[in-house]
């Protein structure tokens, strides 16, 4: 299936727009893309309900997979969108008239979210709504995306920082973002100092003489970031999540979920939201890629009755490297 709904008893809330009064967090995910453990939407996205579910049970999230789009009725209920996706010309927000509906619900103060390749966006279709929406976004000859280790030693007091201690992780972490300095509140939230090395030539994403320059000069790169509109909406960029065993790190996993709350308006607790995952959970749900399919524990088992057969899983879209 291309979507999934995961649905919990808790305290209602007054923003939401559920039927029964619960937060809705919408989780978009994208295409496969690159190689096996890289860009693992599918999986991603999975993984942040499974770890909603544990840590605010009180919220209802809905999951699409593959670019699937939701409905516009769950659009018009959700407190947050999320998207995890391929960005550039080929972001599933830039498809059809998903920009136009998107929109709709940006001017009623949803929340908005991009994880990874989907803080990118061409400077004039899509960048324009980034920067009035999330406060920011990858800008080509602008912004890099090398692979560097981040060393994140101090965060903002924030509730998206609730309970999230330092850490540090090696992931395709873009800097340099075209930030929005003329309206709402933007606030750093993970900003550490890349090396020199992590600057390459010049080129759409590797380098430009006002990066390089920012870099020698010692300047900390903000690598997530939350944003308050004048309106009162919200969002959250983050440029990790380039390999999916990055979510297995309990800081990195808790900044993101503490970031869908905090967009959807949800109070944050204390401690930040709390989940466990296992090796296994982390496994689970990634893209064939060229995976040789495990063989079945009991090759004997029929399928339960009534089960239809999963989908073929769709053709990797070709991307730039990212």
């Amino acid at each position: 299936m291309l979507l999934a709904a995961t649905m919990f008893a808790g305290a209602t809330s007054a923003s939401a727009k559920t039927p029964d009064g619960k937060p809705f967090i919408l989780l978009l995910a994208g295409r496969p893309s690159h190689g096996p453990g890289q860009h693992e939407h599918n999986a991603g996205v999975q993984l942040f309900a499974k770890c909603l579910a544990q840590g605010a049970p009180q919220v209802v999230t809905k999951f699409y997979l593959s670019a699937a789009w939701p409905t516009p009725e769950e659009l018009a209920q959700a407190d947050t969108i999320l998207f995890y996706a391929d960005g550039a010309g080929g972001h599933p927000m830039l498809q059809g008239d998903h920009l136009a509906q998107t929109e709709k619900e940006m001017k009623r103060g949803a929340g908005f979210v991009c994880v990874h390749f989907a803080v990118e966006y061409p400077a004039d279709k899509g960048g324009p709504q980034a920067l009035e929406w999330m406060g920011g976004f990858f800008e080509m000859n602008w912004s890099v995306n090398p692979h560097w280790t981040a060393d994140y030693t101090e965060l903002p007091k924030h509730p998206i920082s609730n309970g999230v201690k330092p850490f540090s992780t090696k992931d395709e972490w873009y800097y340099h973002m075209r930030f929005n300095d003329r309206a709402g509140k933007l606030t750093a939230i993970l900003s550490a100092l890349p090396p020199e090395t992590s600057v390459g030539r010049d080129g759409g994403r590797s380098g430009n003489p006002t990066v390089r320059e920012a870099v020698a000069a010692k300047k900390p790169q903000t690598t997530a970031w939350a944003y308050e509109r004048p309106e009162g909406g919200r969002g959250f960029g983050f440029t990790g999540g380039h390999f999916h065993k990055g979510w297995g790190n309990d800081e990195q996993r808790k900044l993101l979920l503490n970031a869908l709350l905090w967009t959807a308006k949800v109070e944050v607790p204390a401690t930040g939201v709390e989940s466990k995952i296992t090796p296994e959970d982390l496994d689970a749900n990634l893209d064939p890629k060229g995976r040789k399919p495990k063989p079945p524990e009991n090759p004997a088992a029929a399928p339960a009755p009534g089960a239809a057969p999963a989908p073929a899983a769709p053709a990797p879209a070709a991307a730039p490297a990212q």
